[in-house]
């Protein structure tokens, strides 16, 4: 992707004002999803690396403390893009992508796993981890020239604010 145009893709400035809009609406709410996928993933791995410190300390993992602390930490990072109310199904291929990983390395038997699974399970959602920010690092090149062109428009005269209510 180059100038956020992938190849088979058309420049934003040869598409109508409609699909433009669409393609920007349908790509914000792909990006949402990865996002929130994303962010589960993160706090999973967050999980995996407090059992692994609890271990080095010789303590144990009280996972409701934790994930009240994962949870608090999550708070206010991210993007400077305003948030969007997100609404992702429970079968969305990369949730159900997630779960399955989660569950072939038995993240939900944390405590139960030997030091060998759980680099196993850390390594897997880091993996998938950096998989989601670079699906987001693409589709937000995208999303941007997209909205560039939106802009040069409406600044052209090309479109109106007007034209929103017709929509």
């Amino acid at each position: 992707m180059t100038d956020g145009v992938a190849p088979g893709e058309r420049e934003p400035s040869e598409l109508s004002l409609g699909e433009l809009r669409a393609e920007r609406a349908r790509l914000q709410a792909d990006e949402d999803a990865v996002s929130y996928v994303r962010r589960l993933a993160q706090g999973r791995l967050d999980l995996v690396r407090a059992e692994k410190r609890h271990r080095r300390s010789g303590g144990h993992l009280d996972v409701h403390d934790e994930l009240a602390e994962v949870l608090a930490g999550q708070v206010g990072g991210g993007s400077a893009r305003p948030p969007r109310s997100t609404e992702v199904p429970v079968d969305h291929p990369m949730l159900a992508d997630l779960d399955a990983r989660c569950e072939r390395l038995r993240f939900d038997d944390l405590s139960e796993l030997d030091g060998a699974g759980l680099d196993a399970l850390e390594g897997e959602l880091d993996a998938f981890e950096h998989g989601c920010s670079a699906q987001r690092h693409a589709l937000f090149g995208r999303i941007d020239a997209l909205t560039a062109d939106l802009v040069r428009r409406y600044r052209d005269g090309a479109a109106s604010v007007d034209g929103l209510l017709d929509d």
